[in-house]
Formats: structure tokens, C-alpha cells, sequence
């Protein structure tokens, strides 16, 4: 029988097109806790909004978008929701979740301005963490992406 084996050592290189992750995805597993985060926080604001009506310092009047809290708690309630999920989806490196996160950030952030005059601590709260997530996943999105 003859030995079908080479003779040397054969070594091969393994060529990727895509950069093997960096340290940066560090960065996206935050984007995705603060995006959980970010959700609880929206789910809480629109429960209190439905729930508890008196709780905010102005009436609906004294907001921006003269809305009743009733309207404003289930966007946020909703909103948070989907956040949540977005965040679960880009730890698996989803570009879809990247994307929905990064649009949904941006649109909490929008809504909080607007809803600033209800609750201006937990407003600026929101919009500072929604500032980061769109940092983390516009900036450092990609280097979660599956092989």
C-alpha cells in the first residue's frame, strides 16, 4: 500500500474578506444592555403615563404635542418594547436590530424632547443614554457581525 499522506507538513492560511472582531465589541454588547435598559425605562414611563395621570408636573396641556398621557404612555409602553427587542437581536449581530435600534434610539430620543416638560430629569436621562446607543451602534455596529 502506498502512503497517500504529503510528505511535509502542509500549512494553510485561512484568508477572511471581512477584519476578524476588535476589542470595539465591547462597545455593541453596551449598546445592547443600554438599549434593555433604554426599553425598561420607556416601559416604565408609559406605564406611569397610563396609570397614574397625576404624576407628571404639567397636565397635558403644558406639553409640546398637546396629547393626552393616557395616548402618550402606550408610545412609550410600545416603544420601549421594541427597543428591548432590537437590543436582544444585536447581540447575534443582526444588522437588521442594528438598524431598527439606531432608528428607534433616534425616535425615543425625539419623543423625550417633546415630553421633557412631564418629567425633565428622566427625559435628559433618556435621551443621554439614547445618544449613546446611536454612538455605539453607528460607530462600532459591524465588528459583531457573524462569520
Amino acid at each position: 500500500m502506498s502512503d497517500t499522506r504529503p510528505s511535509r507538513a502542509s500549512t494553510t492560511t485561512e484568508y477572511r474578506d471581512d477584519p476578524a472582531p476588535t476589542g470595539w465589541t465591547g462597545w455593541i454588547a453596551f449598546a445592547s444592555c443600554m438599549m434593555l435598559l433604554l426599553g425598561t425605562f420607556q416601559a416604565i414611563e408609559g406605564l406611569v403615563a397610563i396609570f397614574d395621570k397625576g404624576y407628571y408636573a404639567v397636565g397635558p396641556r403644558g406639553l409640546v404635542v398637546n396629547v393626552d398621557y393616557t395616548v402618550w404612555g402606550w408610545v412609550h409602553l410600545l416603544l420601549g418594547v421594541v427597543i428591548a427587542i432590537s437590543g436582544v437581536g444585536i447581540l447575534s449581530g443582526n444588522l437588521a436590530a442594528r438598524t431598527v435600534g439606531v432608528l428607534f434610539a433616534g425616535v425615543s430620543a425625539i419623543l423625550n424632547l417633546l415630553f421633557i416638560e412631564a418629567n425633565p430629569v428622566w427625559s435628559m436621562i433618556v435621551i443621554t443614554v439614547d445618544v449613546l446607543v446611536i454612538f455605539a451602534l453607528t460607530v462600532h455596529g459591524k465588528e459583531l457581525k457573524n462569520y
